[in-house]
């Protein structure tokens, strides 16, 4: 399925409408966030669920979540982006990923992880009322689309909101994120965010 023409499918609905959708948009982080806030927020009043616990060690959630507060501070939009930052339980993440430690990045841990991230943000929408539910993972080239959407539309149905299909790094996606990244003076980190992706990192 082509995830990005389902999203502008959908958008064309919604501006022929006339309606503009409360929307939970997770997110990884600053650099990846920007072109999809810059793209989404034309269409939807975001709000922006910071919800990380697989980032390690701690100074590195500490020093990625400023700095995804700073872009939205600076970032002009047409519609408003609010921000809410989740709980820090890196635990969970561990608990999650018990038994999974020596797969490989993109494999099932990735997977649960996705999880983990989507689930947490679909009940918050699911408590806030949100039209709408999605994630800014799409955007990476190193991330399972696919996967992503799968998980999202599963959630969707057992939370009863809606999960919007995304696949941000086409029309250029990811090349405006950097661009953009630039732009704001943004920190762009070299790994994922799990200690097992900075394994991965150091090695390569």
């Amino acid at each position: 399925m082509n995830y990005q023409r389902e999203l502008e499918k959908l958008i064309e609905r919604l501006k022929k409408e006339e309606k503009v959708p409360g929307l939970l948009l997770h997110s990884c982080c600053a650099p990846c966030s920007s072109y999809v806030l810059e793209y989404l927020s034309n269409y939807f009043a975001i709000t922006l669920f910071y919800y990380n616990p697989n980032i390690y060690p701690e100074s590195e959630y500490t020093k990625r979540i400023l700095e995804q507060q700073t872009l939205i501070g600076e970032m002009k939009s047409q519609n408003p982006i609010s921000f809410i930052a989740g709980s820090y339980d890196n635990d969970r993440f561990y608990e999650m990923a018990e038994g999974l430690e020596h797969l490989k990045e993109g494999g099932e841990r990735c997977f649960r992880c996705y999880e983990l991230r989507l689930r947490e943000t679909a009940k918050l929408a699911q408590e806030g009322g949100f039209d709408y539910f999605a994630t800014t993972l799409s955007i990476s080239p190193l991330k399972n689309a696919a996967k992503l959407n799968e998980i999202g539309v599963r959630l969707a149905k057992e939370y009863g909101v809606s999960y919007l299909p995304s696949d941000f790094k086409k029309k250029n996606g990811y090349k405006r994120s950097i661009e953009l990244s630039k732009k704001y003076g943004l920190y762009r980190q070299d790994y994922c965010g799990c200690e097992f992706s900075v394994a991965v990192s150091r090695r390569a």
